[in-house]
């Protein structure tokens, strides 16, 4: 087994242990989290509905589905279904809150903005967004759904914060489809890299932050590039290992005496990584372990970039970042910044480990929160369920943080007598809507998600009814 994978399944084998006395509360502390997100709700049906949607996301249910959640709560699944795939309450409110509440609790100067598709693999052709298009997940072009997402990381958590659905061109010329499918009236045909420029817009100024981080989907889009610089953002976005790069440090051939002066050819970045001397690379530690360090190397050199056939007309610096493979090969990672060229390496490799979060957080809210369980069809119960899955994934994180810093007092051994201090046995929370009944709770916990340092980690996840 790897060594890094050995080192990470301990600590994570060791984290995993959870103290008697932290489920101590858990109901009322969800009740009291989900009153700033559902406030915007209006009527206490909505409210309810939402409140028992959440906590069917957070329960062990297999498949966390309408009709799944439904049948947890024993109550009939249409009232649900419709809910969540019909009703025409506003989601942006519930988005908004999530984005004012990470910015609170997780945001600092050097935060990174990631931005990441997502597919969700669809059969039919109904299903809002459906088209055959890039599905990662399967590795290959398959009929899904894409979905652009975009995590805040610092420096000890990650979160997701909103989703936009990609609509191919194919959609948005079918004024029919579109309208059978729900898709807003006006709606066009926007890139997934506009997409991302729109979500900057909105969360930007609410998520304070130094990067903007994204794959190479990203990085070879040279007007993406030129519109973060536009704006004043500083970005580190990975590119591929074709990119093409002019060495703006290498001196030019030599000139002939008529015509124009020579410049230095372009050449592919994974071969202008090659012919670097071994002075070149430095080491950066990126993870301690207990069998030692995790250390990378990084490289950067001031280039011009080629993409999409044109030369960018500014310069940017190409920054490489290799690991050492068990076999004893390189995996090496190829991104362009516009960050000034004396920057930190150790600083460049934070923020590419941040661009990695992103795929922590999708599988911790896919895994762990029911983000890929919706079956819904239409724009509305699309965006309704990403909504409610990213607010019940950042639940999880902030039950996670609680988790390092358990209050011996608030927190002491769970007792018989109930889930709060002062509970009688038996005793209910009262529920989210005067007079409606709740007897769902949240009521287990297991550690769980991908492989990745310690303060990453996303421990809390199951629930029974």
């Amino acid at each position: 087994m790897d060594r890094r994978f050995r080192t990470r399944l301990d600590e994570v084998r060791r984290d995993a242990q959870v103290p008697p006395g932290l489920l101590r509360g858990l109901q009322s502390r969800l009740e009291a989290f989900l009153r700033p997100f559902v406030a915007s709700l209006g009527r206490d049906e909505t409210r309810e509905n939402a409140g028992q949607y959440v906590r069917g996301l957070l329960s062990n249910l297999g498949a966390k589905t309408a009709e799944a959640i439904a049948y947890l709560h024993d109550r009939d699944r249409q009232g649900l279904q419709k809910f969540v795939g019909q009703s025409g309450w506003d989601h942006r409110p519930l988005i908004a809150e999530l984005a004012r509440q990470v910015g609170r609790e997780l945001g600092e100067p050097g935060g990174v903005l990631v931005f990441d598709p997502s597919a969700f693999a669809k059969k039919g052709a109904s299903s809002v967004g459906v088209a055959r298009q890039w599905c990662g997940r399967l590795g290959k072009v398959e009929n899904c759904q894409v979905g652009v997402y975009l995590a805040y990381v610092s420096g000890t958590e990650h979160a997701l914060v909103d989703a936009r659905l990609y609509l191919p061109k194919e959609w948005t010329r079918s004024r029919e489809r579109m309208l059978k499918a729900g898709v807003p009236s006006g709606t066009r045909f926007r890139t997934r890299h506009a997409l991302i420029l729109d979500l900057l817009t909105e969360h930007g100024p609410a998520l304070p932050h130094a990067w903007i981080a994204g794959d190479d989907e990203l990085g070879r889009c040279s007007w993406f590039r030129e519109e973060l610089r536009g704006r004043g953002e500083s970005y580190l976005l990975a590119v591929p290992s074709n990119t093409a790069v002019r060495d703006r440090a290498a001196a030019p051939p030599p000139y002939r005496g008529h015509g124009r002066r020579p410049q230095v050819p372009f050449a592919r970045a994974d071969r202008w990584a090659a012919g670097l001397p071994a002075g070149a690379w430095e080491a950066v530690e990126v993870r301690p372990g207990e069998k030692g360090p995790l250390v990378v190397q990084v490289a950067r050199g001031v280039v011009q970039a080629r993409t999409e056939g044109r030369p960018s007309d500014a310069d940017e610096v190409l920054v490489v970042v290799r690991e050492r493979q068990p076999d004893g090969t390189w995996k090496h990672d190829y991104l362009l910044s516009n960050a000034p060229p004396e920057t930190p390496v150790a600083e460049f490799a934070r923020v590419l480990k941040a661009e990695h979060r992103v795929e922590d957080a999708l599988k911790r809210a896919k895994g762990e929160a029911g983000l890929a369980d919706y079956q819904v069809r239409n724009w509305g119960g699309w965006h309704h369920h990403q909504a409610l899955s990213l607010v019940a994934a950042w639940f999880l994180t902030a039950e996670a943080r609680r988790g390092k810093k358990v209050d011996p007092v608030v927190d002491g051994t769970a007792t018989p007598a109930g889930d709060r201090p002062g509970d009688a046995p038996g005793a209910r929370v009262r529920p989210l809507v005067s007079g409606a009944a709740d007897d769902g709770a949240v009521a287990a916990a297991e550690r769980g998600g991908p492989v990745l340092p310690l303060e990453a980690t996303q421990p809390l996840a199951t629930a029974a009814a």
